[in-house]
């Protein structure tokens, strides 16, 4: 299986986010690529530089209006006088029809869906090899190949059409499931990230093309909070092709892998063409988010079962934070999917 990176990807280094209020150093640093990287090469991965797709493949999932957002928000919160290094917004509307607001600050608030996601100079440039990289495997499944492994960094399940959450900017998974539809009539996104994959489920929430299932924490109580819920079914065209199975926190592997059973029934009920696998590999019991308690040896298991639905597969990197055991967790998944 190849792995797909480039650096401009560790460019991107927010400082800050905060959480119940407080000011905390962004857990989603550069470094997890170093980790993640070993990991990829001790499973006996190739690391392969995707090229530079343009925007055709990010702005078949993301509105231009949002595109031109990321493209140019930094340079113009630079101009504002106090204003902070990073762009962080302040203020979100309650509801977001209507009006587009003209400025910066307003424009922020209404691109952004928390303050988890600061955007500097360097954001949209490794957002875009992020989104390439998944792309790249995409083409890599497209091409032949049984699986490819996308090494996204940033994240991208938390982004909508045009809103950016959650460390995350643009929806890697989301792209690398409509690159896949160019040559496949039915796309499959599975979900096993800690988090609910709410930006995807947005994305395809109308749609019958795409069948969108994610195993999470149970958001009562947990990021993102507002979606995730068992009862979100889709809308419709896409009434029936969402699935939500929300865990206890502090599932374990024995649980994990018995709702795994039901989201893999679904998929082979949806009889697609090709798989993508949103790989969190926060569910594990030691992440510093502490929301699953996924083991080590348990990450082999998932892999081993998700395998068995026989389909291509894109494998896209989501969360998953620094910790000693982050590369073992990689190389368990990359191995038991062989």
């Amino acid at each position: 299986m190849k792995t797909f990176f480039a650096d401009e990807q560790r460019k991107h280094d927010p400082k800050m986010f905060l959480s119940s209020g407080a000011a905390q150093p962004n857990p989603e640093k550069p470094e997890r690529i170093e980790r993640l990287l070993a990991g990829a090469k001790a499973a006996g991965s190739e690391i392969v530089r995707p090229r530079d797709h343009g925007l055709k493949p990010i702005a078949a999932i993301h509105t231009p209006e949002y595109i031109e957002f990321l493209q140019n928000i930094f340079l113009r919160w630079q101009r504002i006088e106090g204003a902070s290094e990073e762009v962080v917004p302040n203020i979100h509307p309650l509801a977001r029809g209507g009006r587009y607001p003209a400025s910066a600050v307003g424009q922020a608030g209404y691109h952004m869906a928390d303050t988890a996601c600061p955007i500097s100079a360097d954001t949209w440039g490794s957002a875009c090899w992020s989104a390439w990289s998944a792309v790249e495997a995409a083409e890599a499944v497209l091409s032949g190949a049984r699986s490819a492994y996308a090494l996204c960094r940033p994240p991208g399940h938390h982004a909508f059409a045009d809103v950016a959450g959650g460390f995350c900017f643009l929806n890697n998974s989301a792209i690398a499931a409509q690159h896949l539809l160019g040559s496949s009539k039915r796309v499959a996104i599975l979900d096993v990230d800690l988090h609910h994959g709410n930006g995807t489920q947005g994305i395809f929430y109308g749609r019958s093309d795409v069948l969108t299932v994610s195993l999470h924490a149970d958001p009562v109580r947990f990021y993102p909070f507002f979606w995730g819920h068992a009862d979100e079914r889709g809308e419709g065209a896409g009434l029936g092709y969402n699935l939500n199975l929300p865990l206890a926190r502090k599932t374990a592997d024995e649980g994990f892998l018995e709702a795994l059973e039901v989201a893999n029934r679904r998929i082979e009920a949806f009889a697609p063409d090709a798989l993508v696998i949103a790989l969190g590999l926060d569910a594990f019991e030691g992440d510093p988010f502490g929301g699953l308690s996924v083991s080590t040896p348990g990450f082999a298991r998932i892999a081993e079962a998700i395998a068995l639905l026989g389909l291509p597969t894109v494998i896209v990197q989501e969360g998953g934070y620094l910790c000693d055991e982050l590369g073992a967790n990689l190389i368990s998944f990359l191995t038991g999917f062989k």
